[in-house]
């Protein structure tokens, strides 16, 4: 299951189904899958955690994070979800799409908070997500300004993360998820170092709406949100 024992069976197994639906949305097939978990014993834990709303359903019934999470987050301070939170709901509204914030943990991103599109046709990213740093907008951003990056090796070339500096945004064209465009910024933190980026703020659409050049529409709005988040932290 790749994770940490405890020495707590039932928890250690818990995380493994947290941990799975995290990294994407899964029936109960891909669950036992993912996870190695006995079918009986993946269904029980899913279907507990669900009752706790740690785990939550789709609409294709598939397991994903439950909204629990993100009310647990959100009851430990942190600045920078803080100065995003109402930045996000200006952006989404001014957009007419979903907007997130992304934070990285290593080889991947974590969706720290989301303003979801309340109506039509949208892409869903619940808080506490954790996406690869391979693929999508935010990924660009954030590989784009952390040296770290390019240490581990990431899915994009030097050449595609100098035009992300240069442009001071990114955009993407389902690279993530087929059929998903997204546009992304990067949020400056406390000092006045511009290679000081401590998460990426990201719109992301069906491409029937956003089109193959979400960029020329959405940057300027997304790179004003990440402007107005990073002047909220000082």
């Amino acid at each position: 299951m790749g994770q940490p024992s405890s020495g707590i069976g039932v928890v250690d197994k818990s995380v493994a189904v947290l941990a799975s639906v995290a990294a994407a949305p899964r029936s109960l097939a891909e669950l036992v899958e993912d996870t190695t978990l006995p079918r009986a014993t993946a269904h029980r834990l899913a279907l507990a955690l669900e009752t706790h709303r740690l785990v939550a359903r789709d609409a294709d019934g598939r397991f994903v994070l439950g909204p629990r999470l993100g009310e647990l987050a959100a009851a430990v301070p942190d600045p920078v979800v803080a100065a995003a939170t109402p930045v996000l709901a200006w952006l989404r509204d001014e957009s007419g799409e979903s907007a997130q914030l992304y934070r990285r943990d290593g080889a991947e991103r974590v969706c720290v908070a989301a303003a979801e599109r309340t109506h039509g046709l949208r892409t869903t990213v619940p808080v506490g997500s954790r996406l690869p740093m391979t693929a999508g907008s935010g990924a660009q951003v954030l590989s784009a300004w952390t040296s770290a990056a390019r240490a581990v090796g990431g899915g994009f070339s030097e050449r595609t993360l100098a035009e992300v500096r240069r442009r001071g945004w990114a955009q993407s064209v389902g690279q993530r998820e087929a059929g998903v465009a997204s546009v992304s910024a990067p949020v400056r933190g406390l000092r006045a170092d511009p290679a000081n980026v401590v998460a990426a703020v990201s719109v992301s659409g069906p491409v029937e709406r956003l089109g193959r050049s979400p960029g020329a529409r959405l940057a300027p709005l997304v790179t004003a949100a990440a402007q107005r988040i990073g002047a909220a932290l000082g």
